[in-house]
């Protein structure tokens, strides 16, 4: 019998690619799927646009805002799959990812066997994609993969992976208390629930970076709390696949990629920050900042020095995003 997957896609206000993503999603070459998309309370017409895409094996589900980690729950509570691709409203996938993928799952024999895959960084045109490999991109133990992330400030994409159904179900639901770095915390459960890591290099996923996202620096304090408790239970999974000098310093070194985020203003989580990091062994420095901001920060502060930074980098964000959308090609219906 051939391998059922379900692609789940939470959307929130996406009316501008939800389309092109359910396309994407549609044009895989692997036939047994399903494609579920929970509209997670839109004010735009994404709703009306995925209903336009619904048949046999692609069904909308619209509840109130919730969240996206409620959204992917309720998805993943309906999903009859054997294996389950996350993909975001406004990411694709390649015609042939899943298929290469369900064919490297099948061919492992035994154990809890997690794939991924590659991906490239486009902003209006995806043949335009940038795929820039890193230490992640191969096979690799658990342990060792959250190792690499905590020391090298490196991600991958959440639609890269093809999860079994027995490491969903290990790992347990997206944490809905978490606003920021939702993705982070729950594929490191996926990635220690997991026996070994498979890399597939011909499966790519495209990752749309189209507005500021992280850029944005959520700095609110319900966006700071969510990022710290997303920390101490990252820490908690590689602590727990293995509690060693050479983890915690990841573990530290992760805590001071993260530093910039409540430095200086959120006095009362910098102080759980820097405890965390003492109880791991370690210490923390002074976040660092480009010369260009010094100035700033020297007359006005560093929140100020901080803003000026976020601006910069939205607008050279903007920038790029507007010049792919000038050298587009005309023909909206490309393919790879």
């Amino acid at each position: 019998m051939r391998t059922l997957v379900s692609i789940l896609i939470p959307a929130f206000n996406a009316e501008r690619y939800i389309g092109e993503t359910l396309a994407s999603a549609l044009n895989q070459t692997w036939e047994k799927k399903e494609i579920i998309v929970v509209d997670d309370g839109s004010s735009d017409e994404t709703l009306r646009i995925a209903k336009t895409f619904e048949r046999a094996n692609l069904k909308v589900i619209s509840q109130e805002n919730k969240g996206a980690s409620a959204a992917r729950n309720v998805a993943l509570s309906v999903a009859q799959g054997d294996l389950i691709q996350w993909l975001d409203a406004d990411d694709l996938l390649a015609p042939d990812k899943l298929a290469h993928q369900v064919t490297l799952y099948r061919n492992c024999i035994g154990g809890r066997v997690l794939i991924s895959g590659a991906f490239g960084t486009f902003h209006v045109n995806p043949q335009r994609a940038r795929f820039r490999p890193h230490s992640l991109w191969q096979d690799l133990a658990p342990a060792e993969f959250l190792f690499r992330i905590c020391t090298e400030n490196i991600w991958m994409n959440p639609a890269v992976w093809l999860v079994s159904r027995g490491i969903a179900e290990a790992a347990g639901p997206w944490d809905e208390r978490l606003t920021l770095d939702d993705d982070g915390e729950y594929f490191s459960r996926v990635v220690a629930s997991s026996e070994m890591i498979r890399f597939c290099p011909e499966a790519k996923a495209y990752y749309r970076q189209h507005h500021t996202g992280s850029l944005s620096r959520d700095v609110s304090q319900r966006g700071c709390e969510s990022l710290l408790l997303s920390l101490q239970l990252r820490i908690r999974q590689l602590r727990k696949l293995e509690d060693s000098e050479r983890t915690r310093r990841a573990c530290v070194h992760l805590l001071q990629t993260w530093l910039d985020y409540f430095y200086p203003e959120k006095k009362d989580l910098l102080r759980q920050v820097y405890g965390l990091a003492g109880e791991l062994g370690g210490t923390l420095t002074v976040p660092p900042l480009s010369w260009k901001y010094v100035p700033v920060r020297a007359m006005f502060g560093w929140p100020a020095a901080k803003k000026a930074r976020r601006l910069v980098s939205n607008a050279k964000l903007s920038a790029r995003v507007r010049i792919d959308g000038w050298l587009r090609p005309s023909v909206r219906s490309w393919r790879w």
